[in-house]
């Protein structure tokens, strides 16, 4: 089992259904991706700002990933980011939030195994590439 299945293990035990966990995965790829937040530079940016550059520094590094907490999930993306993805997927924000703790460090690894962020397709080819893997085989 790789590292990304791993990481579809843990969320399917903290959300309990593989539709939850799938749709799950696609939220975070889609938040990743997003163009409003400013793709994954976006969201590194809000880790930063909301006194998380190191732990997300380390995700990106090729060195150990840092955890991050739920509550610091949160404080990061926001109460409304949250509630949102919580409504797609259709648990609560406290799952969401410890799902996203959960996915987001490997994920973000998963996408910068050279250690720095990729740049414009690559970053769409790396999380079609996963989509194609995880969630349509």
């Amino acid at each position: 089992m790789g590292l990304f299945d791993d990481v579809v293990s843990i969320i399917g035990n903290k959300l309990g259904g593989d539709g939850q966990q799938n749709s799950l995965l696609e939220q975070a790829m889609a938040m990743i991706n997003n163009p409003e937040i400013g793709g994954l530079p976006g969201l590194v940016e809000k880790f930063q700002k909301n006194g998380l550059g190191e732990v997300v520094s380390s995700w990106i590094g090729t060195g150990a990933n840092q955890p991050v907490s739920p509550d610091q999930i949160n404080n990061a993306l926001g109460t409304e980011s949250i509630t949102e993805i919580a409504g797609k997927v259709g648990v609560s924000k406290n799952k969401i939030s410890e799902g996203l703790a959960s996915i987001l460090p490997q994920l973000i690894d998963k996408l910068t195994p050279d250690g720095k962020l990729p740049e414009g397709s690559m970053l769409e080819k790396s999380l079609s590439a996963l989509a194609d893997k995880y969630l349509k085989g």
